[in-house]
């Protein structure tokens, strides 16, 4: 995609007015108070994974785990026993993930850090430099995670256990919003993003695809495509890379928000009347 002269400084002046770590409710503030990554990784990985509904109910659910996980998340995780700790968490709820399908998250997680060390390391077996973005890395992380034996968590094992939604692949079409919004929190770092990973590289990931991001992506076509999955994100993330080839996720946080805060008129009678990037945008 070839953006006309100017457009890339509509972006980053859009991009600067969000990249601060109060610009706008999110779950990502919720990651940000842990300092040390062994705690960001496995609170951002929860925190992701249940970033889906409205942002209030997402936080009052992250809010729920991270009490029962106590100030050392790292540290309860590795001695995570379903037996003992399953009983705080069967009450909670959000859509349709249930407390037991928590329980199978936090073993599955407890089972990828005792293995390699940590989340990073047990992702980057699956990580390739030389590759142009995220899918082969994710597909591995999510086929391994979905082989760990979840009868500790369950019992009976259902025939298609709720954890599984937490670690979606590219192979099924799927954009992976989650996965996608988890490694922008763990690799980027900026005012916004805590980082705190060195693998993989910020040119290689991926937006994390959602409403928002359809709308505005297709009011600024960044895509022509019509149904949304990881095509769609791909092809957004291409477009976008054309103006920071290093860094093109860190669009996102604003793309995302200036839906969320209704300033995109795509399709709407208000069209462009409050949006920053006006002229830039087509908004029918």
């Amino acid at each position: 995609m070839v953006f006309s002269p100017g457009v890339a400084t509509r972006f980053d002046e859009l991009y600067a007015s969000f990249n601060h770590p109060e610009s706008a409710f999110d779950p990502i503030q919720v990651v940000r108070r842990y300092d040390r990554v062994e705690d960001r990784e496995l609170i951002a990985f929860i925190s992701a994974g249940l970033a889906f509904g409205r942002v209030q109910s997402v936080v009052n659910s992250i809010e729920t785990v991270c009490v029962v996980l106590g100030p050392r998340p790292a540290d309860f995780i590795r001695r995570c026993d379903p037996a003992t700790h399953s009983a705080a968490l069967l009450p909670i709820v959000h859509r349709w993930i249930r407390g037991r399908d928590i329980v199978a998250l936090l073993w599955i997680l407890k089972t990828m850090v005792n293995e390699a060390g940590s989340l990073e390391a047990y992702f980057a077996r699956g990580w390739n430099a030389e590759s142009a973005d995220v899918s082969d890395a994710l597909e591995s992380f999510s086929e391994r995670a979905r082989a760990i034996d979840l009868k500790p968590a369950y019992g009976k094992v259902p025939k298609a256990p709720g954890v599984h939604f937490f670690f979606s692949r590219p192979s099924s079409g799927g954009a992976c919003k989650r996965l996608n919004l988890f490694l922008r929190w763990m690799v980027r770092h900026d005012g916004v993003d805590p980082g705190g990973w060195a693998t993989p590289r910020a040119g290689q990931l991926v937006i994390p695809l959602d409403t928002h991001t359809i709308r505005t992506g297709k009011c600024l076509r960044l895509t022509k495509r019509a149904s949304p999955g990881w095509k769609m994100a791909a092809e957004i993330t291409a477009a976008l890379r054309t103006l920071d080839p290093a860094d093109p996720v860190r669009y996102d946080f604003s793309l995302c928000h200036l839906g969320m805060m209704g300033a995109c008129g795509y399709k709407t009678k208000q069209r462009d009347t409050q949006c920053p990037l006006k002229g830039v945008c087509r908004p029918r």
